[in-house]
């Protein structure tokens, strides 16, 4: 349980969800973790929960002034980030022709903009061999209803690992993607369904998931240290689907 031994990490959006979930594996195996929320209240039940090797830094991605205010204490406190999760993201379920541009905006500021800005702040504080991880989404490849905004920022950020990879050659970061599939998580209620149909949401996304299922936290959590971790020392740039087969197919 030290594979992580001595790194410091950081996870956005680590206050609920897949974040958490991968907060807590970091810290177990070692990390000393830097989380961030845009809630007080989860962020504050995060930390409680993982312990004394965590700290929370409530903000919100897509202000460039709240990434400052991150980084400048990351810098402060341990002076380096050897792991980085770009884990924070939302969407909303809008077929063609109900979307608005408030939700396009907000979509791309946070997934789009945000991420690109997480990393590029971060990388003064990261040193070489460091591993950065995005957290994109099993829907980018796949036509599903609803959903083409966030599917498109999601690509987006399957296209940066592509270019990153050769921008951090020279100090031989590795950049890499893991692309869940349908993880009931508290972000979902950001998707505007009723309890009934959320529950027929996740009924049929399980009718056509090759494992029969949808997923959990811990189980995204479990691809993402592999790829933080020095186990995959010689994986960088790929797109690895933790979706029970869904995108196979």
């Amino acid at each position: 349980m030290d594979r992580l031994k001595g790194k410091v990490a950081v996870v956005t959006g680590g206050s609920s969800g897949i974040g958490r979930a991968t907060a807590r594996l970091f810290s177990a195996e070692g990390a000393f973790v830097f989380i961030t929320g845009r809630r007080q209240d989860e962020l504050n039940s995060a930390v409680a929960e993982i312990g004394a090797n965590a700290i929370g830094i409530q903000g919100d991605i897509a202000k460039l002034s709240d990434l400052d205010r991150l980084f400048d204490r990351i810098k402060t406190d341990k002076g380096r980030i050897d792991i980085l999760f770009a884990n924070a993201g939302l969407g909303d379920l809008l077929p063609l022709g109900a979307i608005t541009e408030a939700s396009f905006d907000k979509t791309f500021d946070v997934n789009v903009k945000g991420t690109l800005f997480t990393v590029q702040k971060a990388l003064p504080l990261m040193p070489k061999g460091s591993s950065i991880v995005l957290n994109a989404s099993m829907v980018s490849i796949k036509g599903m209803p609803a959903f083409s905004v966030y599917a498109a920022s999601k690509a987006a950020l399957r296209s940066f690992a592509r270019s990153w990879i050769v921008d951090l050659k020279d100090r031989q970061i590795r950049v890499n993607v893991v692309s869940p599939g349908t993880i009931p998580t508290p972000g979902y209620d950001q998707l505007g369904l009723t309890e009934e149909q959320m529950t027929g949401f996740i009924a049929s996304q399980a009718a056509v998931i090759p494992l029969g299922r949808v997923g959990v936290p811990d189980e995204i959590a479990k691809a993402v240290l592999f790829l933080a971790s020095d186990e995959s020392s010689f994986v960088n740039g790929i797109e690895l689907f933790v979706d029970g087969g869904m995108a196979q197919i």
